[in-house]
């Protein structure tokens, strides 16, 4: 019922070391006594910590990044040692180089990127696709070509987007 300007904060860390924090604008939704969902007032806020795994092998990619101040996802760049061709109806497990550290709590979604998916038929292939808050492993992109054409992803290519949500548990 009330719409609220709740921040989550995003940490970003860089191969060379260095590391900032950038702060970006994340609507909370809670269930409220009537079952509806509702906007919370309160501010909600979160660290997400996205490391290289390889830092030696990845200083020419970048870590998941919202591509306009107004974007809802993270662009995820493919972390390919060589290009890599789908074809139709092929399904493929694309790695990112990075591992993700969620709070409790919170969640990350996978979900295609629009252009990718309307022009190419290139999807998630369990869209969306979820990151448990326990999950430490690289993050690796299931990708499926629902295309007519053989599709070619290449090394840097920003193959699927990220999106930090809040978690409610049933009781």
């Amino acid at each position: 019922k009330h719409c609220c300007k709740p921040v989550l904060a995003l940490h970003t860390v860089h191969p060379w070391g260095e590391s900032h924090s950038r702060l970006v604008k994340q609507p909370a939704f809670f269930i409220s006594d009537n079952m509806g969902i509702t906007m919370d007032e309160q501010s909600l806020e979160t660290e997400v910590l996205f490391s290289w795994i390889r830092p030696e092998t990845c200083s020419d990619l970048s870590l998941p990044a919202y591509e306009t101040a107004g974007s809802s996802g993270l662009d995820v760049a493919a972390a390919l040692a060589e290009s890599l061709t789908i074809e139709p109806g092929g399904r493929h497990v694309v790695p990112t180089g990075f591992s993700v550290a969620i709070p409790s709590g919170f969640e990350i979604q996978v979900r295609p990127r629009s252009g990718l998916a309307i022009k190419f038929g290139i999807t998630i292939i369990n869209a969306p696709g979820t990151i448990d808050a326990d999950y430490r492993g690289e993050l690796k992109i299931g990708i499926i070509n629902l295309g007519a054409a053989p599709y070619t992803i290449y090394r840097g290519d920003r193959i699927a987007q990220l999106v930090v949500a809040p978690v409610a548990r049933a009781r």
